[in-house]
């Protein structure tokens, strides 16, 4: 079945190569990325067409994509590798996140700005404690 214009074997080839990249940044000192550095990768490393982020469906297929990486990383991890992905210019996850996070139940519907905000940061720490080098040996 086809979603966005693509395939199911392109939609897994780019939740592994998103997901090995994600795991990547969680291990760096500053491990958030942006939509732009994860789509040039992902380009890179599965020669599949980029995301023109001009079109909305492209947009879309992006938040989709970063969907399914969470929902197959997040039962082992319990967190949601999509926290280390911002918005260009940004300090911050975009809406798809804490929307995502609402429907895992990890985030209340009402949260304010300032549990939103210590949410993300607790999952960029999180992500960065369980793929440092430390977790792993």
């Amino acid at each position: 079945m086809s979603k966005y214009g693509r395939d199911e074997l392109e939609w897994d080839e780019l939740v592994e190569a998103g997901t090995a990249f994600l795991v990547e940044r969680a291990r760096l000192d500053q491990p958030t990325t942006t939509y732009t550095e994860l789509n040039t990768t992902l380009v890179e490393r599965t020669g599949l067409r980029g995301f023109d982020f001009s079109q909305p469906g492209d947009r879309a297929a992006v938040g989709h994509l970063l969907g399914l990486i969470v929902e197959r990383d997040h039962p082992q991890s319990r967190l949601m590798l999509s926290a280390l992905v911002r918005y260009q210019g940004e300090n911050d996850a975009g809406s798809g996140f804490y929307l995502l996070a609402r429907q895992l139940g990890l985030l209340s519907k009402g949260a304010s700005a300032d549990e939103r905000t210590a949410f993300w940061i607790g999952q960029i720490n999180g992500l960065k404690r369980l793929h440092s080098g430390a977790a792993a040996g």
